[in-house]
């Protein structure tokens, strides 16, 4: 049996990047322990809520924050505030598969329209790869608003 995996990122600002990544990935921000939310409820306002029954200080609300799959198919990702900035290249990074079964000129086309609606959301692009088959496919390097890489892939 395999296990499940979460996907933990560091980052200064952890409510803002759940929102990022809820957004390219289709995934949603989950609501707190035993809070059913409803079409177009905040699940932030319910979390401020829920914390602050907690007694939970309003400086600590953005310490941790998730975004999930809605069909419980691909991995959560976990965001946890730190302090410190990120200061080298990730060694490990997410692709997002913007492109799956396309190649050439159709490929590229699929990946920049992915591209600019990131861009739309806070994301950066770096560079683009064009094909060089038979081995490479071609991909968009970008970063999400903390700097962390990703490709559109």
């Amino acid at each position: 049996m395999s296990l499940d995996i979460q996907v933990t990122f560091d980052a200064h600002d952890p409510r803002s990047q759940s929102r990022f990544w809820a957004a390219v990935l289709d995934y949603r921000v989950p609501g707190p322990p035993g809070v059913q939310l409803g079409p177009g409820d905040d699940p932030f306002d319910a979390w401020d809520t829920f914390l602050t029954g907690l007694g939970v200080p309003a400086s600590q609300w953005n310490s941790r924050s998730a975004a999930e799959d809605p069909d419980g198919v691909g991995p959560r990702l976990f965001f946890q505030q730190v302090p410190e900035d990120k200061v080298v290249k990730n060694r490990v990074h997410l692709d997002v598969r913007g492109a799956p079964g396309l190649v050439g000129d159709a490929r590229m086309a699929a990946l920049e329209d992915m591209c600019a609606r990131l861009t739309s959301l806070g994301a950066q692009r770096v560079r683009r790869q064009d094909p060089v088959p038979p081995m490479e496919g071609g991909y968009i390097v970008m970063t999400d608003p903390e700097g962390n890489e990703f490709c559109l892939d």
